[in-house]
């Protein structure tokens, strides 16, 4: 796999906004561990192996256990998930693959119930932006792992 464009490069201050929104995003009101939790789910049914590789790094060195990272394409049925993260993890496919007719009703439900406002509207921003940068990576097929150091990703021990 090689990289086609760096898009850094080419859209230096553009980067930096998507950049600036994403950390905005994670200094919300929701958890951190959740944060990570959405990055990598939302990374997973787009198909983006940069971000998934590079999410999957950050919650290990952050403390997420493994089997948890494991079964998150499947935490329906997992028992790993408390209520609240079972909520995040359904805005968040839901706002990754929208239906045609918008949000549901009772998915909205199931996240109001676990999430104020401004906690929500949080969750929506961080989805949104690893949307972006799923798009902009899967793109310009940027290289699994290739910023680990300069991300210090390497500490996470998994290269």
């Amino acid at each position: 796999m090689t990289q086609r464009i760096d898009y850094q490069q080419q859209a230096p201050e553009l980067f930096k906004k998507l950049v600036a929104i994403s950390m905005q995003a994670a200094q919300g009101g929701v958890e951190a561990t959740i944060g990570h939790l959405v990055e990598i789910r939302a990374s997973q049914m787009n198909g983006c192996a940069f971000c998934v590789d590079m999410h999957i790094k950050q919650a290990m060195i952050h403390g997420e256990r493994p089997l948890r990272i494991h079964h998150l394409p499947v935490w329906r049925e997992s028992p790993l998930f408390s209520e609240r993260e079972r909520a995040a993890l359904a805005w968040t496919e839901v706002l990754t693959q929208l239906p045609p007719h918008g949000v549901p009703d009772d998915i909205y439900a199931l996240v109001r119930e676990q999430f104020s406002e401004k906690d929500l509207t949080d969750l929506t921003y961080a989805v949104m932006a690893i949307n972006a940068w799923n798009r902009i990576n899967v793109a310009f097929t940027s290289v699994p792992g290739s910023a680990d150091k300069a991300y210090g990703l390497d500490k996470a021990g998994l290269a």
